[in-house]
Parts: C-alpha cells; sequence; structure tokens
C-alpha cells in the first residue's frame, strides 16, 4: 500500500507540472504569432493563463532565455532560445529534405552549382550543395564557412537584418577580413553594400570568395519573415582588365551597382534564385517580410 501511495503522490506530481508546461508552450506560442513584442495583458488572454500565472511563467522562459523583457515598452518578445531552437530544427534534416529538390531543379535549369547556406553569427555555414555533370571548382562545400560579408547568400540575410544586429556581427575593422583585394573593409562599406543589394532585390559577389567567380543569392524567410537560409548560384565569372578590383562596396561613391565591380548583376540567373527562395519559404511555412 505504502508503494501505492507512493506512486500515486508521484503521478500526481507530474500531472501537476503538465499544465505548467502546456501553459508555457500557449505563451511561447501566442509571442510567436505575433510580429512584434506583447503585453502580458495580451499573453495572458491569448493563451488562456491567469494573470498571476503568466508573470510566474514569463519569468521562468526568460530564465531559460526563452523570452526576453522589454521593460521600457512594459513588454514581453521571444529570445534568442526559441530562436535557435526552430532555426536549428529547420537548418538540418527537415531544412535540407526540403530544400535539396528544390536546388537540385535549379541546377539542372541553370547548369550551375547551387548552394544553400545559412547564418551562423558572422559566418556563412553551406547545408548544401549541388554540382551541374560538370562541375567547376570552387571553395564551398557542406560544411565550410566563410564570412558572411563576402558570399552572396551571406549578404542577402544581412541585408534584410536590422541594423543593430548587423552592427553587433561587426563590432570592429577586425570582422571584416578578406579571401581576395574585393569586398567591404568596414561597417560603413557592408551597410553601403546590403543597401545596393536591397535596391536591386537580390544580394551579388564578384571575385570576394574565389577569384574569376562570382554568386547570385535570395534569402528564404520563416514564419515571421525573417531570413532563415539563402539559396545561391555560383559561376565563372572574371572581370576585364583595368576593372576595379578594391573593396568597391560603394562606401564613397554610392552607386547603384555598389560591391559590383563589373557592373554585371545576373538578372535572369537571380530570377531563378528568386523562386528557388520562394518556393522553399512556401514550404517551411514562411512569409516574405512585409515592406
Amino acid at each position: 500500500m505504502a508503494q501505492d501511495s507512493t506512486s500515486t503522490r508521484s503521478e500526481q506530481a507530474a500531472q501537476g507540472n503538465v499544465p505548467a508546461l502546456r501553459r508555457g508552450l500557449a505563451l511561447l506560442g501566442v509571442l510567436a504569432r505575433h510580429a512584434g513584442p506583447v503585453s502580458a495583458a495580451t499573453l495572458a488572454r491569448e493563451a488562456g493563463v491567469p494573470r498571476s500565472s503568466t508573470y510566474h511563467l514569463l519569468t521562468e522562459l526568460q530564465v531559460a532565455g526563452f523570452v526576453v523583457h522589454l521593460p521600457a515598452e512594459r513588454r514581453y518578445g521571444l529570445g534568442i532560445a526559441a530562436f535557435e531552437l526552430g532555426s536549428s530544427y529547420l537548418r538540418h534534416d527537415p531544412l535540407e529534405r526540403l530544400a535539396g529538390p528544390i536546388l537540385r531543379r535549379l541546377v539542372d535549369e541553370t547548369g550551375h552549382t547551387a548552394h544553400l547556406g545559412v547564418l551562423h553569427g558572422g559566418e556563412l555555414v553551406y547545408l548544401i550543395k549541388e554540382r551541374p555533370p560538370q562541375p567547376q571548382t570552387v571553395v564551398t562545400d557542406v560544411g565550410v564557412r566563410l564570412p558572411a560579408h563576402l558570399t552572396a547568400s551571406g549578404r542577402a540575410m544581412l541585408t534584410h537584418l536590422p541594423k543593430p544586429q548587423v552592427r553587433a556581427l561587426y563590432p570592429a575593422a577586425s570582422a571584416f577580413v578578406r579571401r581576395t583585394a574585393r569586398g567591404p573593409r568596414s561597417l560603413a562599406e557592408l551597410r553601403a553594400t546590403l543597401a545596393a543589394h536591397d535596391r536591386l532585390g537580390w544580394a551579388v559577389e564578384d571575385g570576394h570568395v574565389t577569384a574569376e567567380f562570382a554568386s547570385v543569392a535570395h534569402p528564404a524567410f520563416d514564419h515571421g519573415g525573417r531570413p532563415l537560409a539563402a539559396i545561391s548560384l555560383t559561376f565563372r565569372h572574371r572581370c576585364h582588365d583595368g576593372d576595379d578590383a578594391g573593396g568597391g562596396s560603394g562606401g564613397s561613391g554610392g552607386s547603384e551597382d555598389a560591391d559590383v565591380e563589373c557592373g554585371a548583376t545576373w538578372p535572369d540567373l537571380a530570377a531563378s534564385v528568386r523562386r528557388a527562395a520562394a518556393e522553399l519559404t512556401t514550404r517551411i511555412g514562411g512569409l516574405p517580410p512585409t515592406a
């Protein structure tokens, strides 16, 4: 009987913890559905959780990093742990399974090497590489990490990040490593590059990762309109002798083609990449960012 009593109390204790877990998940679900921070009152109402329990659960979620409190606004938002959890899920097998067929079709359509990459801090990590029957040698491969500010895929995602987040990723000039003679050398030059990509509608790099190779890229977005990954095409391209091979990031000139030394933007290839990225966005249940 004593053993049965102990088992019963253990089961009751476990059952008592389940509602708290469910309520905590409900609060996270409400935060995920909103585009911005939410007040505790709104969270309690939409999640169907008592106000007193809501504050207690939010405190626990803050400690775990799943929620952040914005005192000046008296609101709550999703924390980095929630972002990392969701991104980790989609970054691995599910994201690769969904993107694989899309990239293979893109290679068949264009005849160029296609990649799927994700941001990891200030680096671009390649998850998938699909090559045509007669591929050209490039440094990219699955698992390879490259400076995000040099790659078209990295820039495609950086273009859609908030400016403070980009600044946090590049706090000093030492963050702007280079692989060739090209590429942004400062935050001002990077911002000019990203602004040019934003006007263009896709990202371009020309000899910034590997000499005589260029890439075009476009991001795929998650359910909140945030860049989750990017699809790119890489192909051989050589600027004519005498063309600018310097940083050329538009930091001083401010031209529409900032950071495109030869002036080429490859709109036809970019259109194919954009369609592929849009299909991936749809498959993962994402939404393009609002204007």
